[in-house]
């Protein structure tokens, strides 16, 4: 086996609680691994980015930044998670580069299995989980439905894989020269190809700390995911427009064909007034929100800002 080096991007936010447990146990595992005879590690470290945290995180990450093995990112505000991890993405240089969280809900062991699939000749090693026991029947269900939404508008994603991955060198530029402002990894990730290794695992209840993926959050997520990879919404707007434009044409016809030929009255009540101008006015107004939610997103990448700003780093080379 070739001697290789790996990188562990952490992405931390407020975990003050959370990291001085978690961060121990993740050095002490890796430096397990690097005495395992399985593996030909041959040099690795964590690089913590601190995304504009409220709290004590960039002390802790200072105080474990002395050592040689912990690098230290820190961010100028807060950028979100997807963007806090590319940023420690970009500062990866390893022959391999794993990306986790620091709350140690996803099985710190499936890393064995990650390493034997990059040994192996796999550019990419995906976590998926096995099974949501530990969620919440909300959020199982909820889980559920963004995953059947992605599928149904033809977004190709792995279900049950979040940000639990390795990543050869190969594979990272390949994701770095997308430049997207509008980032959704866990879409990019598929799309990048190579040859990918699928391991499941079971992930943890979270022991210290709360989660920082509110609802809101994780809607924004959902809607990055469709818009940024799927246009079928728009065709949507097509389809329901010609749906409409063909009812009301039959609507029309037979009220010309009650009134000439069967001499009919037809007189108008409230309810043949106002539901058709109800429908056709939600259905605009759904019109008009989806084609804003896309420009939008153009108008966020014609202007090309940076997805982070890094305001300072514990790796006095750099």
């Amino acid at each position: 086996m070739i001697p290789y080096n790996l990188d562990v991007v952490i992405p931390c936010y407020n975990e003050e609680e959370a990291l001085p447990v978690t961060l121990p146990r993740i050095l002490s595992y890796l430096e397990g691994l690097q005495s395992d005879p399985r593996f030909a590690l041959r040099h690795w470290r964590v690089i913590l980015v601190d995304d504009g945290s409220r709290d004590r995180t960039w002390t802790i990450i200072e105080d474990h930044g002395k050592a040689e093995r912990v690098v230290g990112v820190k961010l100028s505000r807060n950028f979100g998670h997807q963007n806090a991890m590319l940023a420690g993405l970009t500062y990866a240089s390893a022959d391999a580069v794993i990306t986790m969280d620091c709350d140690l809900q996803d099985d710190i062991n499936t890393i064995e299995a990650m390493l034997l699939s990059y040994q192996s000749g796999f550019d990419l090693a995906l976590g998926v989980r096995s099974s949501r026991a530990s969620d919440t029947f909300f959020k199982k269900g909820t889980a559920r439905l963004y995953y059947s939404l992605l599928t149904l508008f033809g977004v190709n994603i792995i279900e049950d894989h979040a940000d639990y991955r390795l990543m050869s060198q190969r594979a990272l530029r390949a994701l770095l020269a997308h430049h997207e402002v509008n980032l959704f990894l866990r879409g990019i990730i598929p799309a990048i190809g190579f040859k990918t290794s699928i391991i499941p695992y079971v992930r943890q209840a979270r022991e210290l700390g709360c989660s920082k993926y509110t609802l809101g959050k994780m809607l924004s997520l959902a809607i990055d995911g469709i818009t940024s990879f799927s246009v079928l919404p728009l065709r949507m707007i097509a389809l329901f427009g010609i749906v409409v434009f063909l009812v009301s044409s039959i609507t029309g016809l037979w009220v010309l064909v009650e009134r000439f030929v069967h001499s009919a009255s037809v007189v108008s009540g409230w309810a043949s007034t106002m539901l058709p101008l109800l429908a056709l006015g939600g259905l605009q107004i759904l019109s008009i929100g989806i084609l804003g939610e896309y420009i939008g997103k153009i108008y966020l990448e014609t202007k090309r800002r940076p997805r982070f700003i890094v305001e300072t780093t514990t790796d006095q080379t750099r």
